[in-house]
Formats: C-alpha cells, structure tokens, sequence
C-alpha cells in the first residue's frame, strides 16, 4: 500500500478530532480531551497558529496524522522540531505509517535547521518504543517532565502572593 504524507488542511479538522479522540482511548485518557473541532481550526489553522499537524493517508483514506511546532534550544541556539502527538489507527499500524510521518518530520526538522527532533512517549507504549529505537531514537531518561494545567496553571499564574 502506498503511504501518503500531506500537509493537514482546515476541512481536516474534525478528522483530526477523531485521531485525537481514538489516541486519547488508546492512552486511557478519553476524559481528558476537550478539544473541538472549532479549536483545531483556530489553533492549528489559525491565522497565529504555530502547531501544525499532517495526515498520512493509505489509498486515499487518512489511517494517520501528526501534530508538531517549533521549539527553542538555548545551548543549540537553534529550533527544534517536537511531535506533540503521533497517531496511527489499528488497521494500518505495522505498516510502515508512523516510520513514514517520523522520517517526514525528520526531514522538514532537517529542512529548516533545526538541532533537534524530540518527543514524549508513555513508558508503557512498547510497541511506540520498539519503533523508537529502530530509528535511532535515544530515550532521554534524566530529564523529567513537569506540567501546569488547569486549575492548578490558573492559580499560580493569578497569585501574586508566591514569590517563586
């Protein structure tokens, strides 16, 4: 089958959507999504947007999609190119679709510049981690991640009392 990687369109959104929704079942995080097809429009195909995302698409049909934006390196003084999500259906996965849209970020990463081409994956996503590997991916295990989001985001950033 001929794999197809093309630069998501507006008119994509709500399949986008669906990708998110099916990733988010896959993770055991459907409860987590608020997206809406009305916020992919505007952040993603948004006259400020800086996420940008591609479908991959096998015969015609989207079994696919990617979701990335530049970042900054400060040692590298040069952006980067992180994946925020990757996302293959079931019935095309173990078809080369997701090598396919990373070797294609690699290239726009590549293309424009960029030190680095980075992503997070859950540490119980073998079969993700295998794919990882193949490539050439290294897992970068002294780093830890932290967040700030919704309440908790909204607090600190209104309480002018916490002198961190």
């Amino acid at each position: 089958m001929q794999i197809v990687i093309r630069e998501a369109r507006r008119e994509d959104a709500p399949t986008l959507l669906d990708f998110i929704r099916e990733l988010a079942i896959f993770e055991r995080a459907e409860h987590e999504v608020a997206a809406t097809v009305e916020a992919i429009e505007e952040s993603i195909f948004g006259a400020d947007a800086v996420t940008r995302a591609v479908i991959c698409e096998q015969e015609g049909e989207p079994v696919g999609m990617a979701i990335w934006f530049f970042n900054y390196s400060t040692w590298q003084a040069r952006n980067g190119l992180y994946l925020e999500d990757l996302y293959v259906t079931p019935k095309a996965r173990g078809m080369g679709a997701g090598k396919a849209m990373l070797r294609h970020l690699a290239q726009i990463a590549v293309e424009s510049g960029c030190g680095r081409f980075e992503w997070s994956v859950l540490d119980w996503n073998e079969p993700a981690i295998r794919v990882y590997d193949a490539v050439g991916a290294e897992p970068l295990t002294e780093w830890i991640r932290y967040r700030l989001s919704g309440d908790s985001l909204t607090a600190f950033a209104s309480d002018s009392s916490t002198n961190a």
